[in-house]
């Protein structure tokens, strides 16, 4: 463990409350799909009180949450926040992970049909218990990794319990994974509304990505866009920061993205983001901004989850979800995050070290084995820490 401490965005700066204006200018609005939800292209995901205020009194009306965010933490907190704020004036997603066998993305077969709905309503319950509402406007079925998962009848069923018991108006997905055939399976199967997914200019397959969301929101999915950033920096020293406004323009060009969540970690950020929501026009250097990894071989911080490392991995680790939680410590600065994603990998604390040569070729270009080794050392700092 030594030396995780030194680790430069486990120290969490104080972020001093700044006042956002609101200004007289049009706020460029898109509908969520069959929804029929107005929302500016730009909402909030997860971030602090302080910024998670000003973004409202600005006009960010959509607030992206997760029943295991921050262990309940974040829920917690933007319940505090709304019930300052008439229900009408806000739209509350929240995403439920539920107990599902690891290998097969299915119930597991542990607990009974009976059993799986009451974790799954016990979940749910205390959402809503942490953010002080009745219903949420959105109800995600998140980090889903395989299309069988979306087609499971029980967790449909479900589903479809909570929206009919008037505990959700409208059901979604949410993933970080295989987004191509995820995009495509949820519009085929009916019942959900919207979807979230990654997208942003780095992925290698972003032209795919391209025409798998024009395919859903043709059958009417409201489009949520994450991972706009692509990582935010192109450098783990942070000395070279991805142009973030030209990031989310980037994305926005698409119509068929109706809003996207970038992290949002201070108020200058907060005023950058709220900047686009006036025009998305990509001027000439923001495209050749965009470009700078390429032209300087940066390799960045964004993981495109392919997946392909597992296949080559002798030990088949879950390396896409290790190189998450490293670009949640180097880019988003956020080392909450990043050990709760960790935490759900199955590895010890020295994973990596049997492997003198790493037989993993990563798509992005990352020192794979270095990568691991340096954030597998944030299990052991304390939660307290990172808060």
């Amino acid at each position: 463990m030594a030396g995780i401490y030194t680790l430069p965005s486990l120290m969490k700066g104080k972020c001093a409350e700044k006042k956002v204006a609101k200004k007289e200018k049009k706020i460029i609005h898109r509908t969520l799909g069959r929804t029929g939800i107005e929302v500016p292209v730009i909402s909030l995901g997860g971030t602090g009180p302080k910024i998670t205020r000003a973004a409202l009194d600005f006009g960010i009306v959509y607030l992206d949450t997760a029943n295991r965010y921050g262990a309940g933490r974040h829920e917690v907190m933007l319940g505090q926040i709304l019930q300052e704020r008439p229900r009408e004036s806000f739209i509350i997603a929240t995403k439920i992970i539920p107990f599902l066998n690891n290998r097969t993305g299915l119930p597991s077969e542990k607990i009974s049909v009976s059993e799986f709905k009451k974790d799954f309503r016990k979940k749910m319950g205390q959402s809503l218990k942490r953010l002080q509402v009745d219903y949420v406007d959105i109800l995600y079925l998140h980090g889903v990794e395989t299309q069988e998962t979306l087609k499971d009848q029980l967790i449909k069923d479900t589903m479809l319990e909570l929206k009919e018991e008037n505990k959700t108006r409208f059901l979604g997905t949410s993933f970080h994974h295989n987004e191509l055939s995820l995009i495509r399976a949820t519009a085929d199967e009916k019942i959900y509304d919207a979807l979230s997914t990654s997208y942003n200019f780095r992925q290698p397959h972003r032209k795919e990505v391209k025409k798998a969301i024009a395919y859903a929101a043709n059958t009417g999915l409201g489009v949520v866009a994450m991972k706009t950033m692509a990582g935010v920096y192109w450098d783990k020293e942070r000395k070279h920061p991805i142009n973030a406004k030209a990031a989310l323009k980037w994305v926005l060009q698409d119509e068929n993205v109706h809003t996207t969540i970038p992290g949002i970690s201070t108020f200058d950020q907060l005023e950058l983001d709220m900047s686009v929501m006036e025009d998305l026009t990509l001027t000439p250097k923001e495209r050749e901004d965009l470009k700078l990894g390429q032209k300087t071989s940066m390799s960045g911080l964004y993981c495109a989850q392919c997946n392909r490392c597992r296949l080559q991995c002798r030990y088949n680790l879950d390396i896409p979800t290790m190189m998450r939680s490293y670009m949640y410590v180097y880019g988003y600065r956020n080392p909450a995050k990043a050990k709760e994603t960790l935490q759900s990998v199955d590895l010890n604390n020295t994973p990596c070290i049997d492997c003198h040569t790493c037989a993993v070729t990563c798509s992005m270009g990352f020192d794979i084995r270095n990568k691991i080794l340096d954030i597998v050392r944030l299990k052991d700092v304390p939660e307290d820490f990172l808060v």
